[in-house]
């Protein structure tokens, strides 16, 4: 099992780090280990003073397919979720810098907390979702699916020229303005259309 990232894919979070709007998307992976499960705490890493939450939409992918074209992508996905992409922001732009791999930055033990996932004919409608989180009862993301700059189909279809998907594998497809840093104490809650998915703490 492996995690696919997006970045860059809300064109304000670009902005507000600076960066260009992308006219393909960016990938970037974390391995199975940067998982974290059932609302376990999250411990800060030792390495980094500058820690960053991106809450993200996560889609499940549920059968292996390469080349996938994009009018047969959302057959490759039936189940989606939420997911945190932990950066240690310190790192990442050193990293950019030098032109350097963002993977330390991204990669690390327990970078990707994940909440449990529902099908995703639960949803009348995969692109007016709404997703937010907040940190110590403080929202700040707030973000909707009728913002991506690439639909999730676009995304799978893409990925698929390069990496063949395999069932299990995740996707997160990016996250919305309104990033930050966190803290040893702060409680992070996330809700997907209302329905609160992630409630775990720092430490």
């Amino acid at each position: 099992m492996k995690i696919i990232a997006i970045g860059r894919n809300y064109a304000e979070h670009a902005k507000e780090l600076n960066n260009p709007v992308p006219t393909t998307p960016v990938i970037f992976l974390k391995p199975d280990t940067a998982v974290l499960k059932d609302n376990k705490p999250f411990y800060l890493p030792d390495f980094s003073d500058d820690v960053h939450y991106e809450l993200e939409v996560v889609l499940k992918i549920c059968k292996e397919g390469k080349h996938i074209a994009e009018k047969f992508a959302s057959n490759y996905y039936d189940e989606i979720g939420l997911g945190i992409d932990f950066t240690a922001r310190d790192i990442q732009s050193k990293h950019k810098e030098k032109g350097l791999p963002w993977e330390l930055a991204k990669a690390f033990d327990n970078s990707a907390p994940i909440s449990t996932f529902s099908p995703k004919s639960d949803f009348e409608d995969l692109y007016s979702l709404n997703f937010e989180l907040k940190v110590n009862g403080e929202t700040r993301q707030n973000g909707y699916t009728k913002d991506l700059l690439f639909s999730f189909e676009k995304i799978i279809s893409f990925v698929s020229q390069y990496i063949t998907l395999k069932k299990g594998d995740l996707i997160f497809t990016g996250t919305p303005q309104g990033v930050g840093k966190i803290n040893k104490g702060d409680k992070l809650e996330a809700w997907l259309e209302g329905k609160q998915l992630l409630n775990f703490d720092v430490k």
